[in-house]
């Protein structure tokens, strides 16, 4: 009876033993599961921050683009400015050449 007692209690610490075993071997595909979801969600999140990311610089690179061409076209008005006024200055100075009524130098001084 005795013996009996004892084969009962080590099969009891035998079964305690294995199902602590199966408990944290579950406990640990749970965890390693839990770990793999995590990764795929930052993945996921990395992902949607990159795209964004790449969004922005083509936005910021099509704003540069376009005061590319805003300085540009600002430079060549500048020039067709600067060509008016020389344009109009020329026929202000032939209109005066012109005028028969405009004394010149030379006619302030007596000669002609």
């Amino acid at each position: 009876m005795k013996t009996l007692l004892i084969v009962i209690a080590i099969l009891v610490v035998v079964v305690v033993l294995v199902l602590l075993a199966v408990k944290a071997k579950h406990s640990d595909e749970r965890k390693v599961e839990k770990q793999r979801q995590e990764a795929a969600e930052q993945r996921e999140v990395a992902q949607t921050t990159r795209q964004e990311a790449d969004l922005q610089a083509a936005e910021a690179e099509e704003r540069a683009a376009r005061a590319k061409r805003e300085q540009l076209a600002a430079e060549q008005q500048q020039r067709e400015a600067e060509q008016r006024r020389e344009e109009a200055a020329d026929l202000h100075a032939r209109a005066d050449e012109l005028d028969p009524d405009r004394a010149t130098p030379q006619d302030e001084d007596g000669r002609h």
